[in-house]
């Protein structure tokens, strides 16, 4: 045994560790804690609106004139004058250009002088005429008479009272009796030709004096349509031709208010707005005028001017495989130029239900587009969509989406198909952008017209039936004919 006194000492620092060394084994024995589970994703989901909509395609138009005239004189002269300012509006009927009138007016007095000539001879032509047939009937008066006297010589010789001698002397006056009859008949046709003639040459006469006068006029050049007048391209003093396509240009006026804006519609196009008027979704686009809302360049929001479609052309272009298409729009501030390039939208469906989404909550990947659904257990599904275009700020969902199911907007990084999520739901609105919800076509009574009737020309105010032809030396003998013809009968049927 050993002595106590031999035994080491117990160190009390060593003493105090035992119970930490003995926590430690215990604790180093012991099962690893499971980690926490993460947090749901936080992302931001939005319901599907469903609401009525119209299609809408937009195409790229240009604006143009519906008239657009080529300012030329109708006469050849001397540009005495301009009256108007390039640039300004002008109405139809306004004065532009003054040419010299000298020679157009004394070229009038001299048809004037013309016809008073003709107008004479007609008077005397009928004057004659009233003559012969006077003469005729004198003449006729003697041939009865000639008739009854020979006729009672007859009966008087018959009767022994009167001289072979007697008869012939009456036989012999009727027959020139009769023959001076035929010479009278033979003057009033001639005497009624002289009439034809005269009457004639004084319609004629006529044309001529009217054909001046409307030269005269011409040397007033007038605006033909309302609109706005060009540059002036002659300066005064110029000679210049007239009357014909190759006759100097003057200056060109082009209508403003209504005014046209052509585009083109590609053949996908056309044959679908075929099929959607057979079905009866979308009105004819020939027989209709359906509504087009048109943007300039320089106009980012909306569509501010209104109009209808105005013409659909009867072919596709083979070189383009477009068919040209105008609309027709009110301009009455003058803001549409010809010239400019516009954006046009016209109904490419009729009014139907629709499911619409932001583009937000849209993605992509090398096969198809899809968006992320959070179902009812706040899980994420992945659910392929076919897209439609965009209608009101929103894209229009064809297939895919039922429209009561949410759909992620923000926050896609990080949901994951399957993944549990904590979703915040915000509203979805439609913007306005400046185009109705319905493609019923206007009414007739809010139609533009495409064309503007015209005042009468001064040329359709001349009597063109006064400007017949004068009558040829052939009409003159079958006309002789027919009143020889017409003696004969009558003659006839004399004693």
């Amino acid at each position: 045994m050993i002595p106590r006194r031999l035994l080491p000492r117990p160190n009390p620092v060593a003493l105090r560790r035992w119970p930490v060394l003995l926590l430690v084994a215990l604790a180093g024995c012991a099962r690893p804690a499971a980690p926490p589970a993460p947090a749901p994703a936080k992302v931001v989901a939005t319901h599907p609106l469903k609401m009525p909509i119209v299609e809408w395609d937009e195409y790229v138009g240009r604006i143009e004139p519906i008239e657009q005239v080529d300012v030329r004189a109708r006469v050849s002269g001397h540009l005495e004058s301009t009256h108007f300012e390039e640039g300004q509006l002008v109405q139809a009927g306004d004065l532009l250009c003054i040419l010299d009138q000298r020679p157009f007016r004394i070229a009038a007095e001299q048809a004037e002088a013309d016809l008073s000539g003709t107008s004479a001879r007609v008077q005397e032509a009928k004057a004659q005429l009233v003559q012969s047939e006077a003469e005729v009937r004198s003449a006729e008066s003697l041939l009865v008479l000639a008739g009854q006297q020979l006729e009672r010589t007859k009966r008087l010789l018959s009767n022994n009272a009167q001289t072979q001698e007697g008869l012939d002397i009456r036989e012999s006056t009727f027959k020139q009796a009769t023959a001076d009859v035929d010479v009278r008949r033979a003057r009033v046709l001639l005497a009624k030709a002289a009439v034809v003639t005269a009457e004639a040459d004084h319609r004629a006469a006529e044309s001529r004096l009217a054909a001046a006068r409307l030269n005269l006029e011409y040397t007033e050049v007038r605006a033909p349509v309302t609109g706005r007048v060009g540059r002036r391209i002659v300066t005064d003093g110029n000679l210049i031709s007239g009357g014909s396509e190759q006759s100097t240009l003057l200056t060109t006026i082009v209508s403003l208010d209504p005014i046209y804006c052509d585009f083109d519609a590609d053949e996908q196009s056309y044959l679908k707005y075929e099929r959607l008027s057979r079905a009866g979704e979308l009105s004819d686009l020939r027989a209709t005028k359906l509504p087009v809302f048109v943007r300039l360049a320089d106009e980012r929001t909306g569509f501010p001017h209104h109009g209808h479609l105005d013409f659909l052309d009867n072919r596709l272009d083979r070189k383009t495989a477009t068919m040209r298409t105008r609309a027709i729009l009110p301009n009455p501030d003058l803001a549409l130029t010809p010239g400019l390039f516009a954006k046009v939208r016209i109904p490419g469906s009729g009014r139907r239900e629709a499911t619409l989404i932001p583009d937000s909550a849209i993605a992509t990947d090398q096969s198809e587009k899809f968006v992320l659904v959070v179902d009812a257990s706040g899980k994420i599904r992945r659910q392929r969509v076919e897209l439609g275009r965009t209608a009101r700020g929103l894209r229009i969902v064809r297939e895919g989406l039922t429209g009561d199911e949410p759909v992620v907007i923000r926050g896609m990084q990080r949901a994951t198909p399957g993944a549990q999520v904590e979703a915040t739901i915000e509203e979805t609105l439609a913007a306005d952008d400046g185009l109705p919800d319905d493609a019923t076509p206007l009414p007739r009574e809010k139609w533009l017209q495409s064309y503007v009737r015209r005042g009468e020309d001064p040329a359709r105010n001349i009597d063109w039936r006064s400007a017949r032809p004068v009558p040829t030396a052939v009409d003159l003998q079958q006309m002789s004919d027919i009143a020889e013809g017409l003696h004969r009968t009558e003659t006839d049927r004399l004693p």
